[in-house]
């Protein structure tokens, strides 16, 4: 098998887990094309048909297997459970015309890049293929296909700023250009003609159109032209929504295709193009005010101001800076770590400020280009949406399969009677034909469909998007909720609470806001006013809602205009600080920021070089506490620090460091590196913040508890905040034990530790140490062993233990609670990792960081005022996590009603192919119109009308059965089709026996008398008393089994509420009974029924209210009756076979777990879980691999 793994970034920056391609090579060969091409013609296209649904045999019976580099035809395959092949063509790009006059090419700058590696000498040809917009083409030396689009990986800082810092040449541009493709997002609105193709080329459809060319041919009209016009009906519908989407996702990336832009081209200077022609490697030069930016690109001088909202849902500005220019062996993203997004621009995001610095213009390296890009990635992850792992769509298609087979059955025994009774060759084929379309129900897609278009109407009305309904069976199965905490659990933004300055190491007196007296001037003051990233946007401070806080609480003001004067800087566009006019005295007229490192989430800190007009040169530091001290000069620190920091965490505060230092007037503040600038700082203190739970918190978490649905704080805060709000919102039990767990690796070593030890809560300002305690653990240890316990870790430890401890991991997660100091990739990790465990995972978050989490999860909501969040499935607007427990109720009613259809649906169409073939026995068969009223009156409108009963108010502590061959199920329908056949083959068997009964004399016995009616006058061939007999049994039935079997509680809510099926039922079963009881002799000749005694008619009443009551009582005592299935699975000691539920009864039988005061190490070397970790965090922004 000739095999590569296809780049995950083709799956896994379209958030779905690392899902690689399996790629086969074939060669087409023209004996084997012109075969198939006789058999098109042969089949009457039927075969192009089941090539167009089956790619791979269109391959396999066209070409013959090959190498990669002789093959003409590639075949993917995903290496998923779905096996989901897809045939791309190799296509030639030629470069001769380009390349013909420089015999110098490659230059220096192309020799160990893609582009020369690609092309074929001599022919200067490049052999690609394109698979979801990505083109790769065939890299020559290392024999795979390779992306391109995208600056390769393996250049060095140092190497970006000396090999592109200039630009690129003509020739390499136009070189590049050809072979990348347009720097294009290009989503072309797709005609109608070819929608309605494919929509029509639908399998579903294709067999509709065959059961209606049968029913025209039987002249069966009326459903034929009732299906036509609801299978038109709903094309159209799937065109028109389509087409939308189509119009919308067109207009949403065409403003960003087409802009003008100035790049620096090698030894010619700067020149004007239009952004199309960019390709990776082009220098493009950001000019003053705001910009859209066409592509992604890497920072090389100066620093930018952007907003990233269109990729995060977050309007807050962010601060870019330039790529160092480090002199090392690594790769610039190595070398940069996760803080690498700090100097990328990425595409469809707007500049809305540069800063230029002394090298001159703001320039930025082109990362990426067209649908490589963040906003390509965006797109891509709509037009190619994961594929969902869902038992019940596969069961779906197992069932139909069972109903194929079971009409197999059916045709060979109608073959059978006919031929047998020496039927004509053409009516024996159309009987035979006419089993499969009453077998198979075809108006069960169009019933599914209605079930989850109402359920998306009632989310609506309550405030929740979505815009992937398939999605919503599978909120019926959640649980496991994780949950952000700052804006989901807590109020989005925080007050200022206190400031606990520090001098000569020790902490003074709390400061406390909204004071009296303002604060004094001195250093905390200046951290204050200048230690932030916030600018001025549109006449409003704009930034993080934390730095405005602290901002406003000093009373200064920003003055954003450009062009100051700074000693040694010469002119620059910088920002100063001064008083404003509440401000309280300051000894100084204002303060400049100079340079800013931003917040980083893997340093956990920023820091700012300001300088007061006039004076000296300070760096600022300001960012997690416990990282701020580490960076501070030990004897500046207090040495009650700890203790201090875990009190007021312990409280739920959120803390942040400060810490300054004096730079010596002889360096140059651009010299120096971020490493030396945050050293031996000054600790000045902790600032205090508070951040509310909201209102609703903790009675949805009391309510999912309740409901058996865990729920898990991922959050960005400190580990002892996170367990005072996970306490406070309920997420832990005053009587659960919290255990921290804590992994490091060993310095200079590749091996690791890890300890386990319990938190300790702050009973008063005493700190408590968490050294190991024996008096503690004997408190503690009957709490763990009833399972009583919690963990809580960092994101470190979490890295740490998932590369060193693997096999700890899904112990750590069955029991973790609270993940604190979570970067956006990890938060990824954690849902993926969550679902390998067989959990249902949802994630509610506010959008911003937690994008990949909310995609990654079964069921992504995003808190969001915007109506539909690109970022996640479903968006709720009201920004609150009731939205949950209302989407998994709704999810749980969808499914049920999901179940219901499908059970009415397989006993509708078994009820009607059983009374068939009963009177198959006897060359009959139901009349047009008999068919017609079970068809349409009956059936088509219960399926429209059965999904209006809504979602039932209370959560219950179990879920719905995910899967439709449950035993549950399977009874159900099974002993309902036995119950409906004993009723009919009964009533087929007794109406003979009857002493008026006669198969040729057929009389009107209506409540007149007996009136002679010749059999010519009237008979059409379908009527007797057995047809008569079984067909308002069978029909009545189906009525029947529509009641039986809408489900009200426990997940929806009791079936009288659903007023409109209720009337239908009620209006079906009386125009039934009138059927049945009338006398009226048009009406039974238009039907094809004849009159029969009244006491026969009150006779088959008696069998349908037997039916109906054994039917009712069986569903209710015995299908529904959960604790009788509880005690058959203890009897027959079936366990749950979910990963996690193994993992459990496994360590409730392990005296050692869980581990208390005691350390692991690792034995082994580190397994790399970078491709986990790395760039989940938006729809963009992470991915090493490129081979295909």
């Amino acid at each position: 098998m000739v095999w590569m793994s296809l780049d995950s970034s083709l799956e896994t920056r379209n958030h779905q887990p690392t899902l690689d391609k399996e790629i086969f090579g074939y060669k087409t060969q023209s004996c084997r094309k012109a075969l198939c091409i006789a058999g098109y013609i042969l089949s009457c296209g039927a075969l192009l048909l089941l090539f167009y649904w089956k790619p791979e045999w269109d391959v396999w019976a066209n070409c013959i297997r090959c190498s990669l580099e002789e093959a003409d035809v590639v075949l993917l395959r995903t290496t998923d459970e779905y096996q989901i092949y897809s045939r791309k063509t190799v296509t030639w790009i030629s470069v001769s015309a380009l390349i013909k006059s420089r015999s110098d090419y490659p230059t220096t700058a192309e020799e160990d890049s893609l582009f020369s590696k690609a092309i074929t000498k001599p022919s200067l040809q490049v052999r690609s293929i394109q698979v979801q917009k990505i083109r790769y083409v065939w890299n020559i030396c290392a024999k795979q296909f390779q992306k391109v689009g995208a600056l390769e990986d393996h250049h060095t800082c140092s190497a970006i700023h000396a090999k592109f810092g200039s630009g690129l040449t003509c020739d390499e541009q136009n070189v590049r250009r050809v072979i990348c493709g347009p720097n294009t997002i290009d989503v072309p609105v797709i005609p109608i003609w070819k929608l309605l193709v494919k929509e029509v080329l639908n399998p579903f459809y294709v067999f509709q159109l065959f059961s209606v060319c049968l029913w025209f041919a039987e002249e069966y009209m009326e459903y034929a032209i009732a299906i036509i016009i609801m299978s038109l009906l709903s094309i159209f519908l799937t065109v028109y929504d389509l087409r939308q989407q189509s119009i919308k996702l067109h207009r949403l990336v065409e403003s960003h295709n087409n802009m003008m832009v100035t790049v620096c081209r090698n030894k010619e200077g700067f020149q004007e193009l239009e952004s199309h022609h960019l390709v990776p490697g082009d220098v493009l030069v950001l000019k003053e005010g705001k910009t859209l930016l066409p592509c992604d690109a890497i920072l090389i001088s100066g620093q930018c101001v952007v907003n990233e909202s269109m990729l995060t849902g977050e309007s807050i500005p962010v601060t870019k800076t330039h790529l160092p220019q480090a002199d090392n062996c690594k790769p610039w993203r190595m070398h940069c770590a996760e803080d690498y997004k700090k100097h990328v621009l990425f595409c469809g995001t707007e500049v809305i400020q540069t800063k230029a610095d002394d090298r001159g213009a703001v320039k930025a390296v082109v990362l990426r280009t067209g649908f490589n890009t963040a906003k390509g990635d965006l797109v891509r992850s709509i037009l190619y949406p994961k594929p969902m792992n869902f038992k019940l769509y596969r069961d779906a298609l197992r069932f139909l399969m069972c109903l194929i087979a079971f009409a197999a059955i059916g045709m060979i025994y109608a073959v059978c009677v006919f031929v047998l009774n020496g039927e004509e060759t053409g009516e024996v084929v159309k009987k035979a034909l006419d089993v499969i379309t009453i077998a198979v129900p075809p108006a069960l897609p169009a019933a599914l469909t209605t079930g989850i278009i109402y359920t998306q109407r009632r989310l609506k009305k309550k405030g929740i998007f979505c815009i992937s309904p398939q999605r919503i069976n599978m909120c019926g199965q959640l649980n496991l909720i994780c949950f952000d905490k700052t804006g989901t659990l807590t109020e989005d933004g925080l007050d200022l609470w206190g400031l606990l300055p520090s001098e000569r190491n020790c902490f003074q007196d709390v400061h406390s806001f909204p004071a009296d007296h303002s604060l004094p001037w001195g250093p905390v003051f200046r951290a204050m006013a200048v230690c932030h990233s916030l600018i001025v946007w549109e006449g409003k401070i704009q930034g993080d809602p934390l730095d405005v806080k602290m901002f406003e609480a000093t009373n200064w003001v920003i003055d954003d205009s450009s062009g100051h004067q700074i000693d040694g800087h010469g002119s620059t566009h910088a920002m100063v600080v001064r008083p404003g006019p509440k401000a309280s005295s300051a000894p100084v007229e204002g303060v400049t920021i100079l340079h800013q490192f931003p917040f980083s989430s893997a340093l956990q800190r920023m820091s700012v070089i300001a300088q007061e007009i006039g004076g000296e040169q300070q760096v600022f530091t300001k960012g997690a506490p416990e990282t701020v001290a580490m960076l501070c000069r030990a004897e500046t620190v207090p040495s009650n620090f700890e203790s201090k920091l875990r009190l007021y965490t312990a409280q739920g505060f959120r803390v942040i460091g400060l810490a300054c230092k004096s730079l010596q007037s002889g360096k140059q503040s651009t010299d120096l590196t971020r490493e030396e600038i945050e050293s031996d700082l000054t600790f000045l203190g902790l600032l205090i913040m508070e951040n509310r739970l909201k209102r609703e918190t903790k009675p949805v978490l009391e309510e999912l508890s309740a409901a058996r649905i865990r729920s898990v704080m991922v959050t960005g805060d400190n580990i002892q905040t996170a367990v005072t709000v996970a306490k406070n919102a309920g997420m832990i039990s005053p009587m659960n034990r919290v255990i921290l767990v804590e992994a490091n690796e060993i310095p200079g070593s590749f091996s690791a530790y890890v300890t386990w030890k319990p938190l300790e809560e702050e009973k008063t300002g005493d700190y408590r140490t968490l050294e190991n305690d024996s008096q503690t653990e004997r408190k503690i240890r009957p709490a763990l062993e009833s399972g009583q316990y919690h963990f809580a870790t960092s994101g470190k430890s979490y890295q740490i233990i998932a590369q060193h401890f693997r096999h700890l991991l899904p112990k750590l997660l069955l029991n973790g609670t609270v993940f604190a100091r979570m970067s956006p990739g990890q938060k990824s990790s954690l849902v993926e990792e969550f679902q390998k465990l067989d959990y249902f995972v949802g994630m509610c978050g506010d959008g911003a960081n937690d994008c990949g989490a909310l995609k990654v999860a079964h069921a992504g909501i995003s808190l969001s005022e915007q109506e539909a969040s690109v970022a996640s499935p479903f968006t709720s607007r009201t920004p609150s996590i009731a939205c949950v427990p209302e989407l998994i109720r709704e999810g749980r009613a969808a499914l049920v009603t999901s179940f219901c259809m499908f059970k009415y649906m397989a006993l509708y169409s078994t009820i009607q192919y059983l009374g068939v073939l009963l009177l198959y026995w006897q060359l009959n068969s139901f009349g047009n119109y008999q068919f017609l009223f079970q068809d349409l009156a009956i059936t088509t409108v219960i399926g429209v009308t059965m999904s209006f009963t809504g979602a039932y108010p209370k959560l219950v502590p179990y879920r719905p059965p995910s899967q439709l061959v449950s035993p549950p199920l399977l009874l159900s329908v099974v002993l309902n089709i036995l119950f409906s056949l004993s009723m009919q083959i009964f009533g087929f068997v007794v109406v003979q026996e009857q002493p008026w009964y006669s198969k040729t004399d057929i009389h009107s016995l209506g409540h007149g008398g007996l009136r002679d009616v010749t059999l010519e006058q009237m008979d059409n061939g379908y009527k007797s008393y057995e047809n008569t007999t079984v067909w308002l049994l069978s029909t009545i039935n189906c009525i029947i089994v529509a009641l039986v079997f809408s489900k009200g509680k426990p997940f929806r809510q009791p079936v009288y509420t659903n007023y409109v099926f209720i009337l239908v039922l009620i209006g079906q079963l009386g125009i039934c009974l009138f059927l049945l009881f009338a006398d009226i002799d048009d009406l039974y000749s238009k039907m094809d029924l004849v009159c029969t005694p009244t006491m026969w008619r009150i006779s088959m009443v008696m069998m349908l209210a037997v039916t109906f009551a054994v039917s009712f009582i069986v569903e209710e005592a015995v299908i529904e009756n959960r604790a009788l299935w509880l005690l058959m699975k203890k009897t027959f000691w079936y366990q749950s076979k979910s990963h996690y539920k193994r993992l459990q009864r496994a360590l409730e039988q392990d005296p050692a777990w869980p581990p208390l005061n005691e350390t692991f190490f690792s034995d082994s070397v580190a397994i790399s879980v970078e491709g986990n970790m790395g760039g989940h965090s938006n729809p963009t922004f992470d991915s090493n691999e490129d081979a295909l």
